[in-house]
């Protein structure tokens, strides 16, 4: 009968603890002190209990968490460096009220943890319209086929699975991907034909949006070298430049 490693262990510590107990009779001849140390053990034993399981182990599931969430964001800064913030500049292009989230995203830099929950309010509001004639279909196309390799191997990472909301939006780039790949022509698409990408874009739109500002609130508490970048190349700022611009020099007295 093959034993699991926890009952093996169980009876090495049971004989380990039956064998000093002996020892201890052996060599001291009192069973009235072992019964006092016993129960004295026993009483304490709940103590333990509660000490372990609910402040040390809590400790070491937070740990836990955090490393996993690093992990996880730093595959989810891949995603974004690779194809996220190009794809979202090429949805934007679909979008014909496009301008309203220019005005809200123009300046990030110096945003507070009041300014990322006001920009949620916004793009959970925006109705992400979508005109697939407004964009460059071509263009997304091909470019969500040179990036398909990518975004399967990102799927395949167990770590995303604790991601929910990530992983949709996998799906649905995955997906959009797919539906384009097929049409070889998409200047001669039919309007229903056209109705339905519209729909499986602004399905990607929507999701892409709201894990790109979620991506940027961690990079502004994590890590503020990052969110400097994040921020300068805003997708959502038609006018952002990745150079550094130096301030404007004070005008001259008279």
């Amino acid at each position: 009968m093959h034993l699991d490693w926890r009952y093996k262990l169980t009876l090495v510590l049971v004989a380990a603890s039956l064998a000093i107990y002996g020892l201890n009779y052996l060599i001291f001849r009192d069973v009235g002190s072992m019964m006092r140390l016993f129960f004295g053990q026993l009483g304490f034993l709940p103590l333990s209990i509660i000490v372990v399981t609910l402040v040390i182990n809590q400790l070491l599931a937070t740990r836990a968490q955090q490393a996993r969430l690093h992990k996880m964001n730093m595959v989810i800064g891949a995603f974004f460096s690779e194809v996220g913030v190009a794809l979202l500049k090429r949805c934007l292009a679909f979008d014909p009220q496009r301008r309203q989230l220019w005005e809200a995203f123009a300046s990030i830099t110096q945003w507070t943890r009041e300014d990322f929950h006001r920009a949620a309010d916004i793009l959970a509001a925006h109705p992400y319209p979508v005109d697939p004639r407004g964009g460059d279909l071509a263009d997304l196309r091909l470019f969500l086929i040179t990036k398909r390799d990518f975004l399967l191997r990102l799927l395949e990472n167990p770590i995303l699975l604790e991601h929910e909301a990530f992983t949709n939006l996998l799906w649905a780039v995955c997906h959009l991907g797919e539906e384009l790949g097929y049409r070889r022509e998409v200047s001669r698409i039919p309007p229903a034909d056209l109705e339905h990408l519209a729909g499986d874009l602004q399905r990607a739109y929507r999701l892409l949006a709201a894990e790109w500002l979620a991506y940027l609130g961690y990079l502004k508490r994590a890590y503020p070298h990052l969110f400097s970048l994040a921020a300068r190349i805003n997708p959502l700022n038609p006018r952002a430049r990745v150079e550094i611009q130096e301030p404007p020099a004070p005008a001259e007295g008279p």
